[in-house]
């Protein structure tokens, strides 16, 4: 979800105890949530400055060379033909974050810029970029410092990587563009470096090049949106259940023993959570029995874990994805360990344009599901003697018509951004980048899909709360009254003459992004899958 992140930025400082540890190792998704949104310090451990010394040396033999290496005496993209002189090296790194920092746009939020920071560190911190161990403790200082340097949203092709972004933090680091501070002032960079006691980076030979060409922005993203999914697809499984016992639906086709004849482990999860969710549930013991005329509920009601569960398999693949990107080290040309300046494709962002076009897929659709079983319940047709659109006073009052409309208006452009933005490709540098990923455009697309879900989670849960209470005096189920009642606790009343709804969903929103919903159910259920 499209978030600036909460927690003080950077007050532990970057030796400080409890910040997190960047090495050669990969680093969890755990610490870029912690980095990105929590605002944790880092620190380089002793291991990272051991494989900078080591990889740096390498650069520093090639440093005077009059044979052309590529990113250390040449050129850039189409210009790699050029060869550069020993003199005009430092100045060629200079030139290039210069001339690479050209985003446009709106600012990218404050916690991708630091999830980007940490991974590029991260890289950084592998030796295998060349960079000097002075540069790295820099960058590590900027991010601990709470700096967050301005980066235009509009800029990455998704090959050579993040160019544009990670440019615009590298001008930073030497003192150039603006920086947001800890408090989220706009000031100019060389200022607020001065304010925190930091000294801008002259940059050397091949160092430029190994700040901007990486993955990072993208993995950051893919990473971000991976936690809020976990707590998204757990929300919707409570909605879910909340909407099946309210609609007087069954969670027969629920049982185990159904669920495992198509043996997904999503599926199996899914089922597991609506089961124990509407388990003890009066409105669902008031129809079971021979006698109930409902032999099987709707799609939207019965498939929900087929749908959920599906999406529950696709976030399980990306991160595999995302797994295997935290562990890479990405540059070109990279340095190897028998000291080769070697160039190649590893920058390219298919792996997470793939894994994060996969994802707005499965947003989608179970944001389309959830907002067909919202739509059930304004129906007098469909919703088993509800009120329609569960008004009031039917005809004085609209009920929730129009958060039917909000739910819907959402729905029809996720489906837009479900569209693959990882099939496009325009080629750029004269030709010599003929095929670019879209990956940055595939992740900045897969947050905005995250934030609509969540808003047609809300409808679903403020129509379902109301929809629980019209079947008093039966009772719902512990773990859906729970949360019903989390959502009156937040300011969400429940059935009666219309009121301005906005501030309502408003509140639900909220209640679902901060976890609120889930802690509800689970407090009572248990620990959910």
């Amino acid at each position: 979800m499209v978030t600036d992140g909460a927690g003080a930025p950077g007050t532990k400082g970057a030796g400080a105890a409890g910040a997190v540890a960047v090495g050669p190792g990969a680093p969890t998704p755990a610490d870029v949530v912690a980095v990105a949104r929590g605002g944790a310090a880092v620190r380089l451990t002793e291991e990272a400055l051991a494989a900078l010394d080591s990889g740096r040396a390498f650069v520093e033999a090639l440093a005077d060379d009059d044979q052309p290496h590529y990113g250390v005496s040449t050129g850039f993209g189409a210009l790699a033909v050029r060869h550069i002189p020993p003199a005009d090296r430092a100045r060629l790194q200079r030139s290039l974050v210069r001339s690479h920092a050209a985003g446009s746009g709106a600012e990218v939020e404050r916690e991708v810029v630091r999830a980007m920071m940490l991974l590029r560190l991260s890289t950084l911190a592998t030796g295998r970029t060349g960079v000097r161990r002075t540069t790295a403790e820099a960058y590590a200082a900027l991010l601990s410092a709470g700096l967050t340097p301005v980066v235009p949203e509009h800029g990455s092709l998704g090959c050579s990587g993040d160019l544009a972004p990670l440019a615009h933090v590298a001008l930073a680091l030497t003192g150039e563009g603006d920086v947001r501070d800890g408090g989220g002032a706009l000031r100019p960079a060389a200022e607020a470096l001065a304010t925190a006691g930091l000294t801008p980076v002259v940059l050397a030979e091949k160092e430029g090049l190994a700040l901007i060409n990486g993955t990072d922005g993208m993995l950051g993203m893919l990473v971000l949106a991976e936690a809020d999914l976990h707590l998204l697809l757990r929300t919707a499984d409570i909605a879910a259940a909340m909407s099946v016992e309210a609609l007087l639906g069954t969670d027969a086709a629920y049982a185990e023993d159904l669920v495992a004849l198509r043996p997904h482990p999503g599926q199996a999860a899914a089922a597991r959570n609506l089961r124990t969710l509407v388990a003890g549930s009066a409105i669902m013991a008031s129809h079971r029995g021979p006698d109930c005329p409902q032999v099987q509920d709707a799609y939207s009601l019965r498939c929900v874990p087929q749908v959920h569960g599906a999406a529950r398999d696709t976030l399980a693949h990306t991160e595999v994805v995302a797994g295997h990107e935290l562990a890479a080290a990405i540059d070109n040309p990279v340095v190897t360990t028998d000291g080769r300046v070697a160039s190649n494709g590893n920058f390219h962002g298919a792996p997470l344009g793939y894994a994060a076009d996969f994802l707005a897929i499965a947003v989608a659709d179970v944001a389309a599901m959830s907002e067909r079983r919202t739509d059930r319940f304004l129906d007098p047709a469909r919703s088993h003697g509800l009120p329609p659109f569960l008004a009031h006073d039917p005809g004085v009052d609209s009920g929730l018509m129009i958060a039917q409309y909000t739910a819907a208006g959402i729905v029809a452009e996720l489906k837009r951004l479900a569209v693959p933005a990882s099939v496009d490709t325009i080629p750029s540098s004269a030709m010599q980048e003929d095929h670019v990923s879209m990956g940055w455009a595939a992740t900045r697309k897969l947050r905005r899909a995250l934030d609509g879900l969540a808003q047609v989670l809300a409808v679903e849960l403020l129509t379902a709360a109301r929809a629980l209470d019209l079947r008093a005096p039966l009772a719902p189920a512990p773990a859906t009254a729970a949360v019903r009642d989390a959502l009156r606790g937040a300011g969400v009343p429940g059935p009666g003459p219309d009121a301005p709804l906005a501030p309502q969903l408003a509140a639900v929103v909220a209640a679902v992004r901060d976890g609120v919903v889930l802690a509800a159910a689970e407090k009572v259920a248990g620990e959910l899958a």
